[in-house]
């Protein structure tokens, strides 16, 4: 059996602390062409995906000085060991497979995290992203693609990276079709006015969210906001009253004209009859008018004779068959 030496702590040689006075810092350039949020008194440059990123970066970076630590104090173990008291070769082994079993498992572990990542490609996902001040956001939508970096992967979303360590569902087709059709619905319902202030011109848009929803599955219906369905049967039954209302306002109008147009039409034959002699004095001069009087009266709906009148309806009827006794030469 070999055994190490001990090293003679004399000779030992330390490295001198650097002279943080004469160290230079860059200062970062800043794009003061971008306008970022003000938040608290701070302008907020984070995006969901950054912070995704950043985070990783933060636990990656970690992970790497607490290597370099565990090697460091190995070393420093190994050269400061009471001489007198050496540690065995067997806990040196022990502590190093200890560090190199940890290491391999952390391996193992991105690597099975890189194969789910590509059986996620195509799939509907939902990120859960905490920003660096403690903040949740949920990020939902499909994986077009998977990047790797440091044996890490990534996963892409709508164009934007975030770390599959935020991966927080996976969810069907059906499930992302219900949020989007239930985001929809909340959407639109927000635009809406009150249902007492609903007007003629949300009508149509009322009517509109009503159907979507009664297109809906039951599943799908389950993702609606609680009470979005009475809300929307409360609009419906506005819009009722409103479509209502127009309809009575339309009839009514339309009966004005027409109830108009028949007293002006009832006018013109009692104008008409009054430019006429009595029945027993015409002639056949007077033929022309008496025609016209008897094709207008004929064309008359019923409700338009009503405003002509019983008396000048036989009149004209008195006129039109004495003309045709004069055409016969009675």
């Amino acid at each position: 059996m070999q055994f190490i030496e001990e090293p003679d702590i004399n000779k030992v040689q330390f490295i001198e602390e650097p002279d943080t006075n004469n160290v230079q810092f860059i200062e970062e350039e800043k794009d003061m062409s971008l306008i970022a949020p003000l938040v608290d008194g701070k302008f907020d440059t984070e995006t969901t995906s950054s912070a995704s990123l950043n985070k990783e970066k933060k636990t990656g970076s970690a992970s790497a000085v607490d290597s370099e630590a565990f090697l460091t104090l190995l070393v420093a173990e190994m050269q400061n060991q009471d001489p007198l008291e050496p540690t065995s070769n067997t806990e040196w082994v022990s502590q190093y497979a200890t560090f190199t079993q940890v290491a391999e498992i952390q391996s193992i572990g991105d690597a099975m995290n890189g194969v789910q990542a590509q059986g996620l490609v195509g799939k509907n996902v939902i990120m859960k992203v905490t920003d660096s001040t403690g903040n949740t956001d949920y990020i939902d939508g499909m994986v077009e693609r998977v990047g790797y970096q440091e044996n890490k992967a990534y996963l892409y979303i709508d164009g934007e990276p975030y770390s599959i360590d935020d991966l927080d569902t996976v969810v069907s087709d059906e499930y992302m079709a219900a949020v989007e059709q239930a985001d929809e619905v909340a959407a639109r319902m927000k635009e809406l006015p009150g249902v007492a202030l609903a007007t003629a011109d949300d009508v149509e848009e009322i009517v509109s969210i009503s159907q979507l929803i009664n297109g809906m599955s039951d599943y799908e219906k389950g993702f609606l906001e609680e009470g979005a369905i009475d809300t929307m049967k409360e609009y419906m039954t506005r819009a009722t009253a409103i479509v209502k209302e127009q309809q009575e306002a339309a009839e009514a109008e339309a009966k004005a004209k027409e109830e108009a147009a028949a007293k002006t039409a009832a006018q013109a034959v009692a104008d008409a009859l009054a430019t006429l002699p009595s029945a027993d004095k015409i002639s056949l001069g007077d033929e022309e008018t008496i025609m016209t009087l008897h094709d207008t009266v004929e064309a008359m709906s019923t409700f338009q004779k009503g405003y002509v009148g019983e008396e000048n309806l036989k009149a004209v009827e008195n006129y039109y068959y004495r003309l045709k006794d004069l055409k016969n030469g009675d």
